[in-house]
């Protein structure tokens, strides 16, 4: 969701300045970059080394809260053809999950705001016990959706989730956004989103599909 559907990063980083600097600490836009497609579970504990005295749950909820009240006020700002792309997959009638590392009641602010059923399934932060890079987000998410992990195309802007993707066994499309995805092991890396549409989609997991097949045929 966030790099990827929508371009909220920005509004976390500029909720958590403030936050480690109420404690007396620093923070760094480097910092920041580190925990982009980090589980918020991870991040709150690197607050906490940061010198920021709260519990997980309560750095979690305050940042969730500061980057919603901060959406609210200047809007949510979708990322070049993400919208687009979901409304041809939902026309085509190919399944669709949202599998984020942001809390569920974040998810669902978002997903309200398009204007169509955007996604038959969200996988948000609290509902998996090990975030992204491990593969649980994804495979939970095509076991909602009822189908093999394998068929499944995964798109994502973070190393972390790309490396969760490649973990569960999908097909992954890196989109970067604030950080780079060389060496992230993406099958294919686009500038944006802009004219990737369904059959674009089907090609990279075709081509995919048959360079496994050739590499098993090869052992």
């Amino acid at each position: 969701m966030d790099g990827t559907l929508v371009d909220t990063e920005p509004h976390w980083i500029a909720a958590e300045t403030p936050l480690v600097e109420s404690f007396g600490g620093t923070w760094s836009h480097e910092q920041a970059l580190q925990l982009v497609g980090l589980g918020l579970e991870d991040a709150a504990r690197i607050f906490q080394a940061a010198g920021v005295r709260m519990s997980v749950p309560e750095i979690i909820d305050t940042l969730t809260d500061r980057v919603l009240e901060s959406l609210a006020r200047e809007g949510v700002p979708f990322r070049p053809g993400a919208r687009e792309l979901l409304a041809e997959l939902k026309t085509a009638g190919i399944p669709t999950a949202l599998v984020t590392m942001s809390m569920r009641r974040m998810a669902t602010s978002i997903v309200d705001l398009i204007d169509f059923d955007a996604f038959d399934v969200i996988v948000a932060g609290d509902d998996v016990e090990r975030p992204k890079p491990f593969p649980d987000p994804y495979l939970r998410a095509a076991e909602l959706l009822g189908v093999d992990v394998a068929d499944t195309v995964a798109i994502e802007d973070s190393p972390n989730g790309v490396r969760s993707g490649v973990a569960a066994g999908c097909t992954v499309l890196g989109v970067p956004n604030i950080v780079s995805l060389e060496g992230s092991g993406a099958f294919a890396i686009a500038a944006s989103l802009e004219r990737m549409g369904v059959a674009e989609i089907s090609r990279l997991h075709s081509e995919r599909s048959a360079g496994a097949r050739r590499a098993e045929a090869l052992r």
